[in-house]
């Protein structure tokens, strides 16, 4: 299987059930799933879990990867926390569809307690499904990557957690201003 049909998933007690339905959702669309738990529905702290989420998305050990708690923002905030990842906080098909096309967006956050199994689904569906348009949007993906850089000290950035860049445009080196 290929490493663009794998991705890494992880929820807290609040949404252990969506997880577990969304692996098996993932699998039908051909997906392996690398789950970092939680395994029960036994309360857990959701950094705990997210946290390793994220860190395996920016290491590349896997292209993407989605986050769950009961709404979403918590996982959202702590994904988003891992140089280079852009996490996205979607509980429409339009706002995931769209954080892959304009944002590259490469970590999904939903929230069990917010939507229902059914859209999650759809949710998910569209979110992989869509590709990153580039063009004015890597630009502004670039920007996103070079704000990073400029906030975290050189040592945080190197190694297998560098922010990933956007697909089309490099960025460029500072240019001023």
């Amino acid at each position: 299987m290929g490493s663009e049909k794998r991705v890494a998933i992880g929820a807290d007690h609040a949404a252990y059930h969506m997880k577990e339905e969304l692996k098996l959702f993932l699998k039908e669309l051909g997906y392996e799933c690398v789950d970092f738990g939680t395994h029960s529905a036994e309360a857990v702290d959701y950094p705990d879990i997210v946290f390793p989420v994220a860190r395996a998305v920016a290491s590349g050990e896997v292209p993407r990867g989605i986050v769950l708690c009961g709404t979403g923002i918590g996982s959202a905030i702590v994904a988003n926390k891992v140089p280079g990842i852009r996490a996205s906080l979607c509980h429409d098909t339009f706002s995931a569809k769209h954080a892959r096309a304009h944002n590259d967006a490469n970590v999904l956050a939903m929230g069990a307690r917010v939507i229902g199994m059914g859209l999650a689904r759809e949710i998910v569906r569209e979110w992989l499904a869509a590709e990153f348009e580039g063009g004015r949007h890597a630009r502004r993906v670039d920007k996103i990557v070079r704000l990073e850089e400029q906030l975290l000290p050189v040592e945080v950035r190197r190694g297998p957690t560098s922010p990933p860049r956007a697909k089309e445009h490099p960025p460029r080196g500072n240019q001023g201003g």
